[in-house]
């Protein structure tokens, strides 16, 4: 196994071990801050009654409201003049949530993305074209600085203008890209309207992430522009990306455990799962001296893998996110994630790039219909033809959801485009 740190070899007692120590020094500083300093008193927490890891669930969780209420610096836990980088959310609904680092806290985390990238083959001699959004956002800067640390050229394309974007890849021989899941397939479906094969395209490697996507998503991205997707996770309260990553056996995210202690909690009680139950994802940082943060509740719902990768890490596994604890749609009862109507729209090789999920009202009675655009070839006049196929989407939407959805089926590119996340929902219930 080739390796970027040490501590991708070691096994599950280094790990625990390296754990252990990391978190009461974590907890020793995070007691700096006014918030954490209150808290953990008031639970009864110091480094030294952390005697063995089960005392972490002695931790009261950390949410997004706790962030937003200590809006400016509430958490920060050295000077304001030793922060270097402050990060934040878009802040649309009250205070955004802001996260600060020092130098350190930004070292450790390009070392963690260079591990991330250099895990599913990507080196100093690569081309690495970033079309992700920089600025508050924490993921174009975080693969910026991993692929820089690694020694790649480093394009900072930024999203959009796909023409731009194309000319870059030609003219510089991109190797390796970082790009959303929706962008990925509508930049490969433009290039193919224009006329071109996208497979002609020189990148081997894309990194994908920023947003839910299905396995068949990032199959169809394999696929339509010839090259390996590895899926990533973060989330800015721990850094941004990187806390999580496909190795090339595409089968779970390993997180870095020597950076971030994982567990996944039944939302509604708090209480742990097993292992291979799906539930909350809740995340400690280990290494953060700026502004450590101590079981942060993610709403990301996922389960750990169960068994050994054969790229020989022993890290664990995240599966890739089914949804959120906060986007589940509720609809005649019944408990829906986008995610899973995308999972079954993606495997109809007659469906294109894009769908709309539409929350409806009609005599007091939600309604859900998915407008799904067909590739040009798949729309015929034959209308026998496209009734047959939307019954059969609608029936293995029905097996999946348990609810039995209006399926719309429109010309590509009806619905609207965007170059950044695509929009899957639109919900027109009357509001109470």
């Amino acid at each position: 196994m080739e390796f970027f740190d040490i501590a991708e070899t070691w096994n599950r007692d280094e790990i625990r071990q390296a754990q252990l120590v990391r978190l009461r020094n974590t907890v020793e500083q995070a007691m700096r801050s006014s918030f954490y300093g209150a808290t953990l008193r008031k639970a009864g927490i110091t480094p030294d009654s952390l005697r063995s890891l089960d005392d972490l669930r002695r931790i009261p969780f950390t949410t997004k409201d706790d962030l937003r209420n200590q809006y400016p610096d509430g958490l920060n836990c050295v000077p304001r003049t030793e922060m270097v980088r402050m990060h934040a959310s878009s802040g649309t609904t009250g205070s955004p949530t802001v996260v600060y680092h020092t130098q350190s806290d930004l070292n450790a985390w390009a070392d963690l993305m260079a591990r991330c990238l250099h895990m599913v083959g990507v080196r100093r001699d690569d081309v690495f074209q970033n079309m992700t959004g920089y600025g508050l956002f924490t993921g174009g800067l975080g693969l910026h600085y991993g692929a820089e640390r690694l020694g790649c050229l480093t394009i900072p394309a930024g999203p959009g203008n796909t023409k731009r974007q194309v000319k870059l890849m030609r003219d510089f021989r991109t190797s390796v890209v970082h790009i959303i899941p929706s962008y990925a397939l509508y930049l490969a479906a433009a290039v193919e309207e224009g006329g071109e094969d996208p497979h002609a395209l020189p990148p081997r490697i894309a990194v994908i992430g920023a947003e839910p996507h299905t396995e068949e998503a990032r199959r169809r991205i394999e696929e339509m522009l010839g090259l390996k997707a590895f899926n990533s996770y973060g989330l800015s309260e721990m850094n941004g990306p990187g806390v999580a990553f496909e190795c090339t056996e595409q089968n779970g995210m390993h997180v870095w455990e020597d950076a971030y202690i994982a567990e996944i909690i039944d939302p509604a009680t708090g209480e742990p799962v097993p292992d291979g139950e799906v539930g909350e994802l809740v995340m400690t940082t280990l290494c953060r001296r700026g502004m450590p943060v101590l079981r942060y509740r993610t709403r990301d719902l996922t389960r750990f893998l169960p068994g050994e990768c054969p790229c020989g890490r022993v890290h664990r596994r995240l599966d890739r996110m089914v949804g959120r604890a906060d986007d589940m749609l509720i609809i005649k009862g019944v408990n829906i994630y986008p995610m899973q109507i995308e999972q079954v729209l993606m495997a109809f090789p007659e469906v294109g790039q894009n769908y709309l999920i539409v929350l409806e009202r009609e005599e007091f009675i939600d309604q859900i219909k998915v407008k799904v655009e067909l590739r040009d070839e798949a729309f015929v006049e034959d209308m026998r033809v496209l009734q047959g196929l939307q019954k059969a989407i609608a029936r293995r939407l029905k097996d999946e959801i348990l609810v039995t959805p209006r399926v719309e089926l429109v010309q590509n590119n009806s619905l609207p485009k965007a170059e950044g996340k695509a929009q899957r929902v639109l919900d027109l219930r009357e509001k109470p």
